[in-house]
């Protein structure tokens, strides 16, 4: 499996986005909506699949097209090749304040483990599957955690996770406990699981989930500090159609303030 090899720079601080540099007739898969710029010469086509498994003729196509159904996504992708002359640059921007990270496959043994939602896009050749957790009673429960894809091949592919990213690279039989939605992405090496909390007062009254991830080295993993999921319910609980009401933030009465407008 030989991937296309390309060339990127990534852009910005909070929110980022990845210019991939092409030379003439290499390609790039993403999902689709994930395309910010491209310049002339760059051609998209929809593709069933992420286009890794040509030689399996269209069973195979069909078999990884369905797999990425299974984890929520379309079961179709976005190639960008350049058909033009010369090195031509397409780039993809992340949906929401966070990083990207660069992966390199053939760096981290053809093999790396993430979370379903972090895929920004890679080099043509990398294979986008589906990765299933072992204990599926606990996987149920477990929310994010619980189906991961994997990313196989030798090329490059690129991540993306909110607030601040910690790689912690994990020595042999190190065990170390993950909020499920923190937890972005692993190498093949790391055995990793669902666990019940243990105390259903601690998960109910603590404000924390019924389950984490435990993984356990050898390899790395990637963590991230504020998932999409734990922001996206913040601004929900706030919203005022929501129920949810404005703190006044930016005025020094507040609460006070809605009492003497006659908000309450």
């Amino acid at each position: 499996m030989n991937a296309h090899e390309i060339e990127y720079k990534v852009y910005g601080d909070d929110m980022q986005f990845v210019e991939v540099e092409l030379d003439p007739g290499e390609s790039a898969v993403a999902e689709a909506g994930g395309m910010m710029m491209m310049e002339d010469g760059i051609e998209m086509e929809t593709i069933f699949g992420d286009g890794a498994n040509a030689k399996g003729g269209f069973l195979g196509k069909l078999m990884g097209a369905g797999k990425r159904l299974i984890t929520g996504e379309s079961l179709f992708m976005t190639v960008f090749t350049n058909n033009g002359v010369g090195k031509r640059h397409v780039s993809f921007a992340a949906p929401y304040p966070g990083k990207i990270i660069p992966v390199d496959l053939s760096e981290l043994g053809g093999k790396v483990i993430c979370q379903k939602d972090s895929f920004l896009c890679a080099a043509k050749g990398v294979s986008i599957g589906i990765d299933f957790q072992r204990k599926l009673g606990a996987g149920f429960f477990g929310g994010e955690g619980f189906i991961m894809q994997k990313l196989e091949g030798d090329g490059l592919a690129f991540l993306h996770a909110g607030g601040t990213i910690h790689r912690r690279d994990l020595q042999p039989g190190e065990r170390l406990r993950i909020d499920t939605g923190c937890l972005v992405a692993l190498t093949k090496d790391v055995e990793y699981d669902i666990e019940y909390v243990g105390k259903v007062k601690t998960a109910f009254f603590g404000g924390e989930g019924l389950f984490f991830a435990t993984v356990r080295g050898p390899g790395t993993v990637w963590v991230q500090s504020l998932p999409f999921s734990r922001l996206a319910d913040r601004i929900f609980a706030s919203a005022p159609s929501a129920g949810g009401r404005s703190t006044g933030e930016g005025s020094i009465l507040g609460g006070l303030g809605d009492l003497l407008n006659g908000d309450d």
